[in-house]
């Protein structure tokens, strides 16, 4: 136990037992008879052996004797072999220097390329803060207090195509959307109320599918109250701010109550806590809210959180139109499979693209949302449709839905923002509205004398 593993070798060797096998590093070898040879007599009987005569390399190119293992293993091919073996050849020491230098190369190539990616990536950043720190400045100075006179400008809708600065983006969501609800903050305090006496009174031991049926009752839609507890975990789960005892659980929460006792009518469906939770997070709670209601009022959104089959159809015809239009190659191949817009529409409109997205593109994808109103919606998803057309064309109908459903993570803004403002929403000298609304003139017609609706 106390024999010392690492003592130093001394200089008076003993002389090695001619049974005991020798192991080294490369394996086993014979029994030695005599002590190791010194390194100059290996090299005179090398070259005896060999008949060349070895020149040692200039003293640039030799490396000194180190007294430190080196750090990398890389530098091995230049230490010099252990005493005991034979030196390396001029060739293969040339060899091993050249290998060397090439991977030194090799490695400083690809940090002097990292590091050019950096400052490109700073320099983009900085622009970037420096694009939003001078559009902030305009609008908070010269847009936001003359907002109804300068909202409909050029220049402010050419500002609004770039991008809200984050500092003024709630605002600026708040008075695009409107308030023709004219709901206040103590309205939402009193909706609130209800909700947490509904949550308060409901039984703790219900089962999970008690929830679902009480949710789908047309009779009394608050009860899909609870259905708001399953739902809030599903919401942004990697941010983990709405998740339960984060910062933002119980205000999603409160939000998505109140506007559940404020429409029994709609109720809460599966796509709203994204909604919602987004408005949070650049919004006060009552202006969240208000924003919130607001919003679910609009045409689309009413349409589709109250699933009317009649309406939403329309909306898919409209959305055909341009995607013939704009695209007719992937339009064609969709036809071939059947691949109809509600299999992959429906949730980008049920969440405005914020859980299909990521979130800083989805908040930018809001921005122009809120200036140009639904028919944006329609025009980002011809937007991700052209982005990925060269793919899709290449997939079948369990690929392209797989596909639809699930975008790839790596998308920015500005590949798709370009393939965006390359869709042009005009069919025949028609823009969206005048379309959706000769959909909805052919409709009634086709009312009245009995025709049938509009099918998928």
């Amino acid at each position: 136990l106390s024999r010392n593993f690492f003592t130093k070798r001394t200089k008076e060797l003993k002389p090695a037992v001619q049974s005991a096998p020798g192991w080294k590093l490369f394996g086993k070898v014979p029994p030695r008879e005599n002590l190791p040879k010194d390194s100059k007599i290996i090299q005179q009987e090398y070259e005896a052996r060999t008949g060349r005569m070895y020149k040692p390399p200039p003293p640039s190119a030799r490396r000194k004797n180190i007294e430190f293992e080196p750090l990398s293993t890389t530098a091995l091919i230049l230490e010099d072999r252990p005493a005991n073996l034979p030196a390396k050849s001029v060739e293969e020491a040339l060899r091993h220097r050249q290998e060397y230098d090439e991977m030194v190369a090799e490695a400083k190539k690809r940090e002097i390329k990292e590091a050019h990616k950096r400052k490109k990536i700073m320099r983009e950043r900085f622009k970037q803060e420096e694009s939003i720190a001078s559009a902030m400045v305009i609008w908070v100075n010269e847009i936001l207090p003359n907002w109804e006179g300068m909202r409909a400008t050029r220049r402010v809708r050419e500002l609004w195509w770039q991008g809200l600065p984050p500092s003024v983006r709630g605002k600026v969501w708040s008075l695009a959307v409107g308030n023709e609800l004219n709901i206040t903050p103590e309205l939402y305090e009193i909706f609130l109320s209800r909700a947490k006496e509904r949550w308060k009174s409901f039984s703790e031991t219900s089962s999970e599918n008690d929830i679902e049926d009480a949710g789908a009752s047309v009779a009394d839609r608050e009860a899909s109250l609870e259905l708001i507890k399953l739902d809030i975990s599903r919401t942004f789960p990697s941010l983990y701010i709405f998740q339960k005892g984060g910062p933002y659980h119980d205000l999603l929460h409160s939000v998505l109550g109140a506007y559940t006792c404020y429409r029994p009518d709609v109720g809460y469906v599966q796509g709203m806590s994204f909604i919602a939770a987004v408005l949070i997070l650049n919004l006060e709670e009552a202006d969240a809210f208000i924003a919130f209601a607001n919003l679910l009022n609009k045409p689309c959104q009413l349409a589709f959180f109250r699933v009317d089959h009649s309406m939403m159809l329309k909306y898919f015809a409209a959305f055909e139109v341009f995607f013939e239009e704009n695209l007719p190659k992937l339009f064609l191949h969709f036809k071939s499979y059947s691949l109809t817009p509600d299999i992959y529409l429906i949730d980008w409109i049920f969440t405005l693209y914020s859980k299909s997205l990521p979130l800083d593109l989805a908040c930018r994808v809001w921005d122009v949302f809120c200036r140009d109103g639904e028919e944006f919606l329609f025009r980002t998803g011809l937007g991700i449709l052209r982005l990925y057309e060269d793919i899709l064309l290449q997939m079948d109908f369990i690929h392209i839905a797989q596909f639809l459903t699930k975008l790839p993570e790596d998308i920015t803004s500005e590949k798709l923002f370009s393939c965006i403002a390359a869709i042009q929403m005009q069919n025949s000298n028609k823009k969206w509205a005048q379309v959706f609304a000769s959909l909805m003139k052919d409709n009634k017609e086709g009312d009245k004398n009995h025709s049938p609706a509009l099918k998928s």
